[in-house]
């Protein structure tokens, strides 16, 4: 059916069209009788399930960050506290003017449930620091489990005044759940919703009505090829991506011992004294423990098989891991971050020689302790 004798959208005004699903304006053909006539995108907004699948490459986010800093409105950062530093949009701050940003950090309820939220907050205060970046507050919540979900709806209340309200994030931090909430709090939907192109991308925001004339502004989630969740295939993400709480495993290493996480990631303990050290990843992920000077060949002769994800079908497309030697200081409690996989905590406070061998552009980094 050609574009032109469908019509347009009743929510966003878009032109509407029945033959590919991954552009706007799609609508199923059987949809076509049912009035007022509505793309699937906003027919999926409204009944709250989900918010725009479309994703945009950092260049283009921060374009649109730029526009975001020459008007007056509320920037609501969403991070995953399981992936903080590779959730985090670095250089922020330079773009969005003198906005105020409050940051809301999801999935908390991935931690163990020992975990004290003072200590987890301060812990994002001093990383927040570190980004240069001024928050005006930051909420610890859970989207799924619908905790601290209240607290987020208030603090949008009392920080936004009467100004649009901006929400962005990466892919995978829960950012159309928030959407989807503050869609159900805020806004009557039998109103209109609109999208607007933002000037030199092609870029669409959804923007949702509130009852004061003001907006609050869906961006795309931004795609960061330096986390391990946009380099696996579909069918790995759910093993990668934990959905309860991390029971973390503690291995008990000499020098000279490796760890392999499946096929995507190897930990090396190179030179140090006897240690612990303590692993919060998902518990879907099979670890093996062997010698380092065994390392390379029991890769080669079991990667795909016994050491999955992902399957050897899978491999050719995974990038080539990369060696990132790690120096952890006498005296400090570090982390050692790999980007949507999770992250080694160092026990000891003796020093270590380490090495993470990750795929290519994964983002592997020392950090002090989360727990």
């Amino acid at each position: 059916m050609s574009t032109e004798t469908i019509g347009h959208c009743t929510g966003c005004g878009i032109g509407l069209q029945t033959e590919d699903k991954s552009k706007l304006g799609f609508i199923p053909e059987a949809a076509l009788q049912k009035v007022p006539l509505i793309c699937q995108r906003c027919y999926r907004i409204k009944h709250y399930n989900e918010s725009s699948s479309i994703t945009l490459q950092q260049d283009d986010f921060l374009k649109l960050l730029g526009h975001v800093g020459q008007t007056k409105a509320l920037v609501v950062k969403i991070v995953d506290i399981f992936d903080f530093e590779g959730s985090m949009i670095s250089s922020l701050a330079r773009f969005i003017g003198n906005n105020p940003v409050l940051l809301v950090v999801n999935k908390i309820d991935l931690l163990p449930k020992v975990t004290n939220a003072n200590k987890i907050i301060n812990w994002v205060q001093r990383r927040v620091k570190e980004e240069n970046l001024k928050v005006v507050d930051i909420i610890l919540c859970s989207a799924k489990k619908n905790i601290g979900f209240d607290r987020v709806i208030s603090a949008v209340q009392e920080y936004r005044g009467n100004m649009d309200v901006y929400v962005v994030g990466a892919t995978n931090v829960g950012k159309s759940t928030l959407i989807n909430r503050l869609i159900s709090d805020y806004s009557d939907l039998e109103s209109e919703l609109t999208t607007s192109l933002y000037p030199g991308t092609t870029l669409d925001l959804v923007k949702i009505p509130l009852d004061d004339g003001k907006f609050i502004i869906d961006t795309p989630g931004i795609v960061y090829k330096h986390r391990l969740t946009e380099v696996v295939k579909k069918r790995d993400l759910t093993p990668l991506m934990p959905d309860k709480p991390l029971k973390p495993m503690v291995f008990q290493l000499n020098e000279g011992q490796t760890l392999f996480f499946g096929a995507l990631v190897r930990f090396d303990f190179i030179q140090g004294e006897h240690q612990s050290f303590t692993i919060y990843t998902s518990n879907a992920i099979q670890i093996h423990r062997t010698k380092l000077e065994k390392a390379d060949q029991l890769y080669e002769d079991h990667k795909g098989v016994m050491l999955t994800p992902p399957a050897q079908a899978d491999l050719e497309e995974l990038p080539k891991l990369v060696k990132h030697p790690l120096h952890i200081p006498k005296g400090k409690q570090m982390d050692v971050l790999v980007s949507g996989l999770g992250w080694i905590k160092v026990n000891s406070l003796a020093g270590a020689q380490l090495a993470v061998h990750a795929p290519k552009g994964i983002k592997v980094i020392t950090r002090e302790s989360l727990i």
